[in-house]
């Protein structure tokens, strides 16, 4: 499991390799976990822009998996372009900022997957949005979805049901 401290201390050696300026959007546990929603995470995931994907990816070590989204399309959801305005900025440092995804994202990005880990994950994330900003914005992301938009409607009906 990887913790909070961790995962910023193993960032600011990234960051050291780096030469240009980036935006780094924790998405999912990572993002919960730099919010301080959850203790730690199993994995990194990590949403960045296209053009910095190669940058990133050369200075990587094995300490952790990572997974890299590009461009807000998360898992199988495009996020609106407004996400990493959206996002919390967590640190800045010399070539990274690093942000977490909104906690209105996290639910939607979760909801298209929805298994046990991901309802977990939402029950604590629920105290910390407003659902009718969270029905909004899963009107935008749905037309978006790439696969079954049926399903994923049933998913975010669940998610409604059991935590609102």
């Amino acid at each position: 499991m990887i913790e909070k401290n961790d995962l910023l201390n193993w960032l600011e050696e990234i960051d050291k390799k780096l030469k240009n300026e980036m935006i780094i959007v924790s998405v999912g546990g990572t993002a919960m976990t730099l919010l301080g929603l959850k203790s730690s995470t199993i994995n990194i995931d990590f949403c960045i822009n296209s053009k910095d994907k190669g940058n990133f990816e050369k200075v990587l070590d094995n300490k952790f998996k990572v997974d890299i989204f590009i461009d807000g399309f998360i898992f199988s959801e495009q996020l609106p372009k407004d996400y990493i305005e959206k996002s919390k900025e967590i640190i800045k440092m010399e070539n990274i900022i690093l942000k977490a995804l909104n906690p209105i994202d996290i639910i939607i990005t979760k909801t298209s997957r929805l298994n046990a880990r991901d309802e977990e994950d939402i029950q604590t994330l629920v105290k910390h949005v407003d659902k009718e900003e969270l029905i909004k914005r899963f009107n935008k992301v749905i037309k978006t979805y790439s696969g079954s938009e049926d399903e994923y409607k049933r998913k975010f009906d669940v998610v409604l049901r059991r935590f609102f």
